[in-house]
């Protein structure tokens, strides 16, 4: 009898985790995320400026490896300078900042 109640409670305690809705890693979206702490979420203009620094990012990975197959000097030295400058700078102010890097490196200082 108590070896059956003991299962009952195990098998209730883990269906109670499996289907909790913290269980699941597809709730961990941001929009998932928000919906559970409604009163501390980003307002709309900060989660559009979040979105486009996320896209500034995927720019400048791919600013940096253009070239998949050859040695770059030119990626190489601006993908290094930006990890450090991440550290100072928001994604899109980077990807500027290496996008200006870059073209004045191949075109040897040549004005735009």
């Amino acid at each position: 009898m108590i070896q059956r109640r003991n299962l009952f409670l195990t098998v209730t305690v883990l269906s109670g985790l499996i289907l909790s809705p913290t269980a699941s890693a597809e709730d961990y979206t941001y929009e998932s995320i928000a919906k559970r702490y409604f009163d501390v979420q980003l307002d709309g203009p900060s989660v559009k400026r979040a979105k486009m620094e996320g896209e500034c990012l995927v720019g400048l990975k791919n600013l940096n490896f253009k070239k998949k197959e050859d040695f770059d000097a030119v990626a190489e030295w601006t993908s290094y300078r930006s990890f450090s400058l991440l550290e100072q700078f928001s994604p899109c102010t980077v990807l500027i900042i290496m996008e200006v890097a870059q073209s004045r490196l191949r075109n040897a200082g040549n004005a735009p």
